[in-house]
């Protein structure tokens, strides 16, 4: 899978764009603040509907403008592929896959496979449990079609439920919906995490290589899943917190609530390892990830990096370097230092500039 072009309309500070792709490495660069991470947020959120920062559609539109638009072309196996995507102020986006609309969002997972690395990604393993099931939970959506409908039928129930035990203390009577929600709610947590407890193990096989070349041979890491509740028990579980849940008006168990541990060595790293071996291991997560979902989709993902290289020092630099040969990446930075210190072959250069991009090869 490659994309071929991207155009932008009133997105972000972009009032109008058109760029061209090289199926291999594309560096954009330039000062900070002029929109480079604008243009790979577009192409992350053409593959999964959603921004990778998390923001809503409205801030997204261009200021003094009412709608953006977004197309991206994209090749796979030689065979051609457009996404159209409408955001508005006030309505949902609306999605097109090859000029025709689609109802879901859910039904763009899987068109184009897509892998993320910023900075942020680096603090994973230091940062609250919330980020680490949205890791889980993008890739897995990427991957698997069966996860995507079990996590939405869960969150639909998981606020229904949340809104009733609110409304119990005005209405107790309500009290016996309770369980046409519980049932609803172990069924898909069920799947949800049997799904996530697969992930890791896939992900564990990979991780293990990796790290230890990353490391020098040094460290064995492993990453452990800790459910909130297992998935036999949680019908159980949902019973035995009911009062608890009703006092609280909230949710006390569930997937909603799952977290994952990084052991290195034995050692859980996210309270007892420095930043250099949580870097490390963040660093290898990202690369595990990109070579899972290869295996799985059974074709090389589209690789975004954004300034990451600034973060990482020099032999971590050319590990990551060397795991992108032979995938379209497209790289953010604000100078070319990085690529010529480390020989690194470029494809195509794009200088960015206040909301212009101009091409200088």
């Amino acid at each position: 899978m490659v994309i071929e072009s991207i155009e932008l309309k009133n997105y972000r500070n972009y009032e109008e764009l058109h760029m061209e792709f090289n199926q291999g490495t594309n560096i954009l660069y330039g000062d900070n603040a002029q929109g480079k991470t604008n243009i790979l947020e577009a192409v992350y959120m053409c593959c999964t509907s959603k921004s990778h920062k998390g923001a809503k559609d409205k801030d997204i539109i261009r200021f003094s403008s009412e709608e953006s638009h977004i197309k991206l072309n994209l090749r796979k196996d030689k065979v051609p592929c457009r996404i159209d995507m409408h955001l508005k102020k006030n309505k949902p986006k609306g999605i097109a896959i090859n000029g025709i609309p689609i109802r879901r969002a859910s039904e763009l997972f899987g068109v184009a496979n897509v892998v993320f690395f910023s900075p942020e990604d680096l603090n994973i393993i230091k940062n609250g449990p919330s980020e680490r099931r949205r890791f889980i939970d993008m890739e897995l959506c990427q991957l698997d079609n069966l996860y995507v409908h079990s996590l939405v039928q869960y969150n639909r129930a998981l606020l229904q439920r949340n809104k009733l035990l609110k409304e119990l203390s005005f209405h107790p009577e309500y009290e016996g919906t309770l369980d046409v929600w519980d049932l609803q709610l172990a069924g898909y947590g069920k799947e949800v995490i049997k799904a996530r407890e697969r992930f890791i193990c896939q992900l564990n096989v990979i991780i293990k290589e990796l790290h230890s070349t990353l490391s020098g041979q040094r460290e064995e890491i492993s990453i452990v899943y800790e459910p909130d509740e297992e998935a036999g028990n949680l019908e159980a579980a949902l019973a035995k917190s009911r009062l608890q849940d009703i006092r609280q008006k909230t949710t006390l168990c569930g997937p909603h609530r799952d977290d994952i541990r990084f052991m290195v060595n034995g050692i859980d790293i996210r309270r007892f390892g420095s930043q250099g071996q949580q870097r490390t291991a963040a660093l290898s997560l990202k690369l595990s990830e990109l070579e899972l979902v290869k295996q799985v989709s059974r074709d090389n993902p589209i690789l975004l990096l954004d300034d990451v290289l600034s973060e990482l020092d020099s032999n971590r630099q050319n590990q990551l370097l060397g795991a992108i040969k032979n995938i379209q990446t497209v790289i953010t930075c604000t100078g070319l230092d990085d690529f010529v210190n480390n020989r690194f072959h470029i494809d195509k250069i794009f200088r960015v500039r206040e909301g212009t991009v101009a091409s200088e090869n």
